[in-house]
């Protein structure tokens, strides 16, 4: 076999489900729970820690920027309802590609996936030092140094110790066990989707439309550099999807958790974003000082501090819902990928007891709390939006590919309007990732140029797939 064919080989959807069927892992997940474990991932990411950053660009139309993301997002998410429920094992994405693609787009789409899921958890763990300090403040007037709270390269940062906290608060949750981590994040979620609720109306108080004039005083320029901006808001949809071996009803439940997932999360979005344009003028949001800009409207709209001192509870809660769903979902990825041979076989360890990845787990915290402890939130945000625009696209076109390929398999979810759907989804991620800075760009090549590396060096000599054709 010639290595052009090797590199695209690509591994049966049969025999993926069946090794996703052993039962290394244990399946306790209903869809609430699923449903709960993707809002968990999304919400409060982009309203909690980009809001502030995205107003400055788009003025008032950051609500539109809010909606093309979403609807972005919508395709992107229908493609994964159908793969999810035709593949329903944990690799997401990856494993998806692996079925439609070949081995080296599912290796580049594995590689995108730690960008988006390890960095993204970075980047929210980065602004709860913001938030907690927030909160301190409005209860009792201590707030942490800056020190230990901020990332180097801020304003008085050294290591932002609180965003390592929380990242192992988080993993200490993950190695008692999915189902104990799914009843936590569920807690997570109602919390923080009743503070949001509270915010809006404690905002909609002091709303003004005199505030929404001009509505888009950057133009369509504005609108889509926030779209592209924004868009990390609505990264963690797919965090179902990672759990395909610890669903009851893998087939049924994925594509729904992951479409009601996307349909809350956007509603919420927009509501607050109207409440918070519409409360504060858009020229008086600050972008170098955004982690807690909700708290601050609150404050201002109520002319009291306890409306702030309850959104930044919220806040602190959100964050620690994001951050442990979301490294539940990059072990679970990584998990896959050591199944193919593509990565070290210790992140396919699972305690039999537990029936947890524990190596795996402390692996990743041990990575992500480097990230959250010494890198800026910006530049963290746009380098997770590029990973996961690409890894999307790929979605996209795998749907196209196994439809032509294998249009005999049963399906959980059929994508509506086919191929128009698919085609536009991969579209438009790449509309948004046009929108991204060069910069971003530039980290991303070097990101897949290294990735491309580690595959040559380890990847391809220990294929599973590859390993059989000798």
């Amino acid at each position: 076999m010639t290595l052009a064919r090797r590199l695209l080989r690509t591994k049966p959807t049969e025999r993926i489900v069946a090794e996703g069927g052993r039962g290394e892992l244990r399946r306790t997940m209903s869809l609430w729970q699923l449903t709960l474990f993707s809002v968990g991932a999304t919400l409060g990411t982009g309203i909690f820690v980009i809001l502030g950053q995205a107003v400055p660009k788009a003025g008032p139309a950051v609500v539109l920027a809010f909606a093309l993301a979403a609807v972005t997002a919508l395709f992107s998410a229908l493609s994964y309802a159908e793969l999810a429920g035709t593949i329903p094992v944990s690799g997401s994405s990856y494993s998806y590609a692996y079925a439609t693609l070949g081995e080296l787009v599912a290796w580049v789409c594995g590689w995108c996936l730690m960008l988006e899921y390890a960095v993204s958890v970075a980047a929210v763990a980065v602004g709860w030092g913001e938030y907690l300090n927030a909160f301190l403040r409005s209860l009792s007037g201590f707030e942490l140094p800056e020190a230990i709270t901020r990332s180097p390269g801020q304003e008085g940062g050294v290591v932002n110790v609180t965003g390592i906290v929380i990242v192992l608060l988080a993993t200490w949750l993950l190695l008692y066990g999915a189902s104990e981590s799914a009843t936590a994040n569920a807690v997570f979620v109602l919390v923080k989707v009743a503070v949001l609720v509270f915010f809006c109306v404690v905002a909609f108080t002091a709303f003004s439309s005199r505030n929404l004039a001009p509505f888009a005083p950057m133009g369509v320029a504005g609108i889509t550099a926030a779209a592209s901006q924004v868009f990390f808001s609505y990264i963690g949809f797919d965090a179902a999807s990672t759990a395909g071996e610890e669903a009851r009803n893998p087939r049924r439940d994925l594509p729904l958790a992951i479409l009601l997932s996307l349909v809350l999360v956007t509603v919420v979005y927009m509501l607050v974003a109207v409440a918070a344009v519409g409360a504060l003028p858009w020229t008086d949001f600050d972008s170098r000082s955004t982690e807690a800009s909700l708290s601050h409207i609150a404050d201002l709209a109520s002319g009291a501090t306890w409306p702030g001192l309850v959104v930044s509870f919220g806040a602190v809660i959100s964050i620690a819902s994001v951050v442990l769903t979301t490294i539940y979902g990059q072990t679970r990825i990584l998990f896959a990928m050591s199944r193919d041979g593509l990565i070290p076989r210790v992140f396919q360890r699972v305690n039999p007891r537990r029936q947890v990845p524990v190596a795996n787990t402390l692996i990743v915290a041990a990575f992500v709390s480097v990230l959250a402890g010494l890198v800026p939130l910006g530049q963290l945000a746009e380098a997770t939006s590029i990973g996961t625009l690409f890894a999307f696209a790929i979605v996209n076109v795998g749907v196209l590919v196994l439809r032509r390929r294998s249009p005999e398999l049963p399906r959980g979810f059929r994508t509506p309007l086919f191929p128009v759907t698919p085609v536009l989804g991969a579209i438009l991620c790449v509309v948004v990732m046009a929108g991204l800075a060069r910069v971003t760009w530039l980290a991303f090549g070097l990101w897949m140029l290294a990735g491309l590396v580690c595959y040559f060096l380890y990847g391809y000599g220990h294929s599973r797939l590859n390993a059989e054709v000798r």
